[in-house]
């Protein structure tokens, strides 16, 4: 772990292993933390704060381009760990690498754009300044899917703001936490700025986070339920709260659309990180009139996926994170299927050639999928594509908003009128329209409902770690 600028085990002296999803091989070993390492990163972090709180913002957006330049330099080095650790295609993990390092340079940027205003008042002899001020030390946990992009787009605003931090990382991904820090410390971060937490089991430090009034702030990315539980248990202390939780995202294909531009799109966003996206697509509404061209070219396209190790060329889909990724995609294939659905491609554990090692899922397409499919209300987190065919377009909106998700939706339409009804009618924070990637560190990130609070990324995304200061000056 690294705290208060030193790399230190834990104070129990345990360890825990990680492994390759891929092969089940261990590649290393970190220490286990618990709540005396959390206080203890804590502790480092508020004596940090006000030096760091009082650096000017061209300091601040130095370091973060110092560490820009630094993650690109180790690109590749970083994409091979990801790969390794994570599981996804090396391809995947090298635009990971290239998309969390914009967020440094982007918060570079806003970190010199922070600035107050003068306000009016109606008194003659009296002046309003109102300024902005880091909301001091921040407590971040990031998850295991994208487990460098995640990083830097907390760290990134959190220390644009000048807010330091403590983060605990996912149990299943600590090297490559460990990696960007490393980025970080080279860039010449003081002692105590930031601060890495490793644990096999989260539950004690999540409970300091959550009840140290000396953290001012958690910022928290993964399942609704573990959000939910985190966010309560701020509440008591009126700690600032910003969650990017699950999603159950909407894809739909309307009458005047091109069927086969929509299911390369889909077949595309769909099998990115093995389904392991809370963006990814999970109920797919192709109009009736174009089911056939939909299916008839998504089938083929998904069939010819490759799946195994992230590292093999070719390999278009890694591994899942776990056994239990594994049993949960294949207990919502098998409750499809007995409830009357189709699997034309996929619908089955890999096992052959070497992958009975791993967590491998076949590439899957489900047809015929109605609502009392479990698959149709639930989020997959895997590589299966369940389309429903519908009639009226006129009821689709409502169909893709029967969700307490509202994180992503997706779009197919030639006609603006239509595209322009359905952005405004989704329930959902993002929305791609004809697009399959609408996310970039410029724009926010963020979804409404079960989906999570705040933003992320884009000029609300630094907004997040600052509070307003308000000055009456009677003249």
């Amino acid at each position: 772990m690294f705290i208060n600028g030193q790399w230190v085990a834990a104070v129990g002296g345990k360890t825990f292993t990680v492994t390759n999803p891929a092969t089940g091989e261990v590649i290393g070993e970190m220490p286990a933390g618990g709540a005396a390492d959390a206080t203890a990163a804590v502790d480092a972090a508020v004596a940090a704060q006000k030096d760091w709180g009082a650096t000017t913002a061209y300091h601040r957006a130095d370091l973060l381009m110092d560490a820009w330049r630094l993650m690109g330099e180790r690109a590749d080095g970083l994409a091979h760990l990801m790969t390794e650790e994570q599981g996804k295609p090396l391809k995947a993990s090298r635009a990971e690498v290239a998309y969390g390092a914009d967020f440094l340079r982007w918060f570079a940027e806003e970190a010199r754009r922070i600035t107050g205003e003068w306000l009016p008042s109606a008194r003659a002899e009296q002046r309003f300044l109102s300024v902005k001020t880091p909301v001091g030390v921040v407590a971040a946990v990031t998850p295991w899917n994208y487990p460098m992009s995640m990083l830097t787009r907390k760290m990134g605003p959190a220390l644009a703001a000048g807010c330091t931090l403590v983060l605990k990382p996912a149990e299943a991904t600590p090297l490559c936490a460990k990696a960007i820090f490393e980025c970080f410390i080279d860039a010449g971060v003081p002692d105590g700025v930031i601060n890495l937490v490793t644990a096999a089991d989260p539950g004690p430090i999540g409970d300091v986070f959550t009840s140290d009034p000396r953290i001012k702030k958690l910022t928290f990315t993964g399942s609704t339920a573990v959000g939910r539980m985190l966010a309560a248990k701020a509440g008591a202390n009126l700690q600032r709260v910003s969650v990017e939780l699950g999603g159950h995202a909407p894809f739909i294909v309307y009458p005047d659309a091109d069927p086969v531009h929509a299911a390369k799109g889909a077949a595309a966003l769909k099998f990115l990180n093995s389904g392991q996206a809370c963006i990814s697509p999970n109920r797919l509404y192709v109009h009736r009139d174009h089911a056939d061209a939909f299916i008839n070219t998504m089938v083929p396209r998904v069939a010819k996926v490759k799946a195994g190790p992230g590292i093999a060329d070719g390999v278009g889909v890694g591994p899942l994170v776990d056994e239990a990724a594994v049993a949960k995609v294949a207990a919502q294939v098998d409750d499809a299927r007995a409830k009357g659905a189709s699997v034309p491609v996929g619908g089955m554990r890999l096992l052959d050639d070497g992958l009975d090692a791993g967590h491998f899922y076949a590439p899957t397409v489900i047809t015929g999928v109605t609502d009392e499919m479990t698959i149709y209300r639930e989020e997959t987190f895997g590589p299966v594509a369940p389309i429903i065919v519908y009639d009226d377009v006129d009821e689709v909106i409502d169909l893709a908003n029967d969700t307490n998700y509202g994180l992503a939706a997706y779009v197919y339409t030639n006609d603006l009128s239509t595209a322009i009804r359905a952005m405004e009618g989704l329930r959902f924070g993002i929305i791609g329209i004809n697009d399959v990637n609408p996310t970039s560190a410029a724009a926010p990130f963020g979804g409404m409902g079960d989906s999570g609070l705040g933003r992320e990324g884009g000029r609300e995304g630094i907004a997040e770690y600052l509070e307003t200061k308000l000055a009456g000056i009677a003249l």
